[in-house]
């Protein structure tokens, strides 16, 4: 179905007023407004994505005490759940129903807890006195990466250490300020390894 002309002249008038009236709103500059925009652009491109960031030191602190806080809960949550609540109910014990599952599931969680723990003490380093809380328990954190593969190998005596070292971690974020509470984190958080 063909068009009208007077529809057809109508278009062609206002987009030539438009076009007419954006030109006319420019300086005299234009040329050079238009290659300094480009360069401002350009610019702005090559920069890395600037993060949010706190912006005093009080902020940085707090911000840091509540990763902490984080991090930490979902190491003690997945400790309690799938390592010393079994642990206790003898679910490790040569023979007990359910031993290989809970073995998987405590090794599983014991690489959760080791990457929240190390992520807890990275966070912890934005706050002083957090920072020097967590200093004396850096060995016995960095000693967890091998409880795992224990764990998973049945030595049950592996599912202590890693409450000791949650209990430590509490008592020097309670000690810093920073309490830490139980925070049982979802298979999903499990699987992924908490990042």
């Amino acid at each position: 179905m063909p068009v009208p002309i007077r529809r057809l002249c109508l278009a062609l008038a206002v987009c030539c007023a438009l076009v007419a009236g954006g030109t006319a709103c420019g300086n005299s500059n234009a040329g050079s407004h238009t290659n300094t925009k480009t360069a401002v652009t350009a610019a702005a491109l090559n920069q890395p994505a600037a993060e949010p960031s706190p912006t005093t030191s009080a902020e940085k602190q707090r911000f840091a005490k509540t990763r902490f806080v984080a991090n930490a809960g979902l190491a003690a949550g997945a400790t309690y759940e799938w390592i010393y609540k079994p642990w206790k109910a003898g679910k490790f014990k040569k023979g007990a129903h359910g031993r290989r599952v809970a073995l998987v599931k405590a090794g599983v969680a014991g690489l959760f807890t080791y990457n929240r723990l190390k992520a807890a003490e990275r966070n912890a380093k934005g706050d002083p006195l957090l920072s020097k809380a967590l200093a004396p328990l850096s060995k016995s954190i960095e000693n967890l990466k091998d409880l795992p593969a224990k764990l998973r190998h049945g030595d049950t005596g592996a599912a202590s250490d890693f409450n000791n070292v949650i209990n430590n971690v509490k008592d020097a974020g309670k000690g810093a300020g920073a309490p830490v509470q139980n925070k049982i984190p979802s298979p999903s958080d499990l699987r992924s390894g908490g990042q």
